[in-house]
């Protein structure tokens, strides 16, 4: 597969990912509650809840901008990773990430937002797919990610990908479970030490 088809390919998953994973899904919270659910960066400047929100952006623009370079002939994919195989891989990797994402969205109802906000109080679902992964959403995310790593194994991909992780990780371990802690007090504690961070099992908080 040309370097340029698989960055066309990437680009085009990524409108997908957007359209339904942040603009369908805020219309639909709209539409049911009357909010969008997007908080965007919260926190003051430098502070952890703000390096994590930014972080998540610049991660997504940095592996955008993969795809857009690699579609200019700037910089070429990894040799090692451009046989077809890897690709094909990469595409079915990624739109499961994207289904993967909507689904859990839609698991969790009218809970589902984008950001914290300290003034609000949302049910703790625990339910479906969240009975087995706390964060089912992000792991959906870094499923999506590594599809798109794949789909162009380029080294400014891999640092996006890199980028992800590292802002997922900040996000839900100084910020969301420390709210979620405060909100939600023994209840979330019993749920944090039954069921796994990412993974099922893995990541219990006892």
């Amino acid at each position: 597969m040309r370097a340029t088809i698989g960055a066309d390919i990437a680009l085009l998953l990524f409108a997908v990912f957007g359209v339904l994973g942040f603009g369908w899904r805020s219309w639909l919270q709209y539409r049911r509650t009357g909010s969008t659910g997007f908080h965007g960066t919260s926190g003051r400047i430098g502070s952890t809840e703000w390096t994590a929100g930014v972080g998540f952006v610049v991660a997504l623009t940095v592996a955008v901008s993969a795809a857009i370079l690699q579609r200019a002939n700037v910089i070429q994919p990894i040799r090692i990773l451009t046989t077809v195989w890897v690709q094909v891989a990469g595409i079915v990797v990624a739109m499961i990430g994207i289904a993967a994402t909507v689904y859990a969205q839609l698991e969790m109802g009218d809970s589902w937002r984008i950001g914290v906000d300290e003034r609000e109080t949302t049910m703790l679902v625990r339910t479906g797919v969240f009975g087995r992964v706390r964060n089912p959403i992000y792991t959906a995310m870094f499923t999506f990610g590594l599809g798109i790593a794949l789909v162009t194994p380029n080294l400014v991909a891999c640092v996006g990908f890199v980028l992800l992780v590292s802002t997922i990780e900040l996000q839900v371990r100084r910020v969301e479970e420390p709210h979620l802690l405060r909100t939600h007090g023994a209840a979330y504690r019993a749920y944090t030490a039954s069921v796994g961070r990412f993974i099922p099992g893995i990541g219990l908080i006892r």
